[in-house]
């Protein structure tokens, strides 16, 4: 990483006793504007996504008779469809100029193809427009993060992604709860909660078009004003891909995307131990305020402690709750444990966006690239294999499984290097 301290010649000593240094300019202690607009676009379009996410595993394996492996490979397909597409993205992000259409254009596929989904008639159809919406996502997901990465001061990265994320689950407890509140009182059905979603979607486009051209972070080239000196970094040397001193961070945080159980599979366990499919909408939604809240703390934490250790603690408190959901006998201990699994999120992803920010320089978009591609491979190989086993040995093993990675992951990431330490 480069270092942001230069240090002082021989022969500095003797100005410095008859010129008084000047002081160093503050770095604002609020985030952009900017960054606060991306957190309201993040809160609505999953607001717009969430309506529909929570009954899709029910819906697969009760009316498509579909197995746990099927959603494994669903949730990974999708993922990895996204993941691809965020590597072209990400290296076209490095131009500041793209960045504002590229974000754009991947809220408006998303607004667009999520409300088709109810009037589809087979499963195949779901599967497409799923994998669809998820090249939205790839489309905007490292222009956006790029963009925040740039308009926000060094020394505030993780409460911007902190906020950012913590914003976006704020918006996965609104849309559960909405739809489970129209089909409870039954004044929608399913088919009409789902194009119910394109609403707050419209409001995403307007949103997002607005913080795009919103300059309050950059300069008239994309420099950034904040007090970050990321753009006075040099380029990388020959390449976007990452340096031989950012590779082990990467690994370790692809590992955990690796091991770590899909979310359909977890709702899945959930109704096995007695959940009701009514029900789920709203463990949905109280999963989000956890990880909601914990967002906001764990960016705030990684920037005091530094993202290696904040993610450390994150990949411990997942080892430890998948044991628990593993051994889990009830509702109200699935309740319990997916509801501790939220602080998981909380503590890996607005660290995982800081690093990443720190460590890719003046290449913030194909650094968000490989990042968001590199984990969305790891998360599609992962869903497959845990659904395999989920399917064939049942969900004990296949927790067991995950949260034996997860320690795994906990004793060797000081091999692999402190990730995030500077």
């Amino acid at each position: 990483m480069h270092s942001r301290e230069s240090g002082l010649g021989a022969g500095d000593s003797t100005e410095r006793t008859t010129r008084a240094p000047s002081p160093e300019p503050r770095a604002p202690s609020r985030l952009p504007r900017q960054v606060k607009l991306f957190g309201w676009v993040s809160l609505l379009n999953d607001f717009a996504s969430e309506m529909i996410y929570p009954l899709l595993p029910a819906f697969v394996t009760g009316v498509l008779g579909g197995g746990a492996q099927a959603l494994g490979a669903l949730d990974g397909a999708a993922e990895f469809a996204a993941a691809v597409v965020k590597l072209g993205a990400g290296r076209l992000a490095d131009r500041t100029s793209r960045r504002g259409p590229l974000i754009v254009l991947g809220y408006l596929i998303a607004v667009v193809v999520r409300p088709v989904i109810a009037v589809t008639g087979a499963a195949w159809q779901v599967i497409g427009l799923r994998v669809v919406d998820r090249l939205g996502k790839g489309l905007r997901t490292p222009p956006r993060d790029a963009l925040i990465a740039d308009a926000t001061p060094a020394d505030l990265l993780g409460r911007a992604f902190g906020l950012q994320r913590g914003m976006d689950h704020a918006g996965a407890v609104l849309g559960p709860i909405v739809a489970w509140w129209l089909l409870a009182s039954g004044s929608a059905g399913l088919r009409t909660v789902i194009g119910a979603s394109v609403v707050p979607g419209v409001l995403v486009l307007v949103l997002a078009t607005w913080a795009v051209r919103e300059r309050g972070g950059l300069g008239r080239l994309g420099e950034v004003r904040g007090g970050s000196d990321r753009s006075a970094q040099p380029p990388r040397t020959s390449s976007n891909l990452p340096q031989p001193s950012h590779v082990s961070p990467l690994l370790a945080i692809s590992f955990f995307y690796l091991l770590r159980m899909p979310d359909t599979l977890i709702i899945l366990r959930s109704q096995q131990l007695g959940v009701p499919v009514a029900v789920v909408p709203l463990l949905w939604a109280a999963v989000h305020v956890v990880r909601s809240t914990s967002s906001f703390v764990g960016g705030a934490t990684s920037d005091r402690l530094g993202p290696g250790q904040t993610m450390w603690l994150g990949w411990l408190a997942y080892a430890i709750l998948a044991v628990g959901m593993a051994r889990a006998g009830t509702a109200a201990a699935a309740w319990g444990w997916f509801l501790g699994l939220g602080l998981v999120a909380g503590l890996t992803e607005s660290p995982e966006r800081a690093l990443v920010a720190r460590l890719a320089g003046a290449h913030q978009g194909s650094g968000f690239g490989v990042y968001h591609g590199v984990t969305g491979f790891a998360a599609l190989v992962g869903g497959v294999a845990l659904g395999a086993v989920f399917q064939r040995y049942g969900a004990g093993p296949a927790f067991l499984a995950s949260a034996a990675g997860g320690m795994a992951l906990v004793l060797i990431s000081p091999v692999l290097g402190r990730a995030g330490q500077e």
